[in-house]
C-alpha cells in the first residue's frame, strides 16, 4: 500500500529529514502541534500498532530510543515531551502506517497543543 510516508520514505515527495537509518527515517510534521513536532515512521510498511507482530518487537523499541535521542539532541528532554501513537480511525490515525509523534518544545495541555 503506499501512503504519503511511503512516498517520503522512496523520496517521491520532499520532507525535512532529521534522522535516518536503514530501519527508520524521521521527518518534521509538516502540521506542527509544537514547536517541536517529529514524525518517526519504519520504512517497512505496518499499517498500526494492532498490526504488529512479535518480530516487530525490536523495531518498535528502536523507534522509541531514536525518538528519545532526537529529543536530547533538540535539547527538550530536559523541560520533557509526549511521544504519541495513534491507532485507527477513533484514535486519530490519519495515515495508515505506524507513526510516532516526538512533540515538544513548550509547555503541552492534555489535548498536546501548547498551554
Amino acid at each position: 500500500m503506499s501512503t504519503v510516508f511511503t512516498q517520503i520514505i522512496n523520496r517521491e515527495i520532499p520532507a525535512d529529514i532529521v534522522y535516518e537509518d536503514e530501519q527508520i527515517l524521521a521527518f518534521r510534521d509538516i502540521h506542527p502541534l509544537a514547536p517541536v513536532h517529529i514524525l518517526l515512521i519504519p520504512k517497512r510498511h505496518i499499517p498500526s500498532i494492532n498490526d504488529l507482530k512479535p518480530e516487530d518487537e525490536e523495531l518498535m523499541g528502536h523507534l522509541i530510543l531514536v525518538a528519545s535521542r532526537l529529543a536530547a539532541r533538540l535539547n527538550i528532554s530536559e523541560k520533557g515531551y509526549k511521544l504519541l501513537f495513534r491507532v485507527g480511525k477513533d484514535g486519530g490515525q490519519e495515515i495508515p502506517h505506524i507513526h510516532l509523534h516526538l512533540i515538544g518544545g513548550a509547555k503541552l495541555r492534555e489535548d498536546i497543543r501548547p498551554a
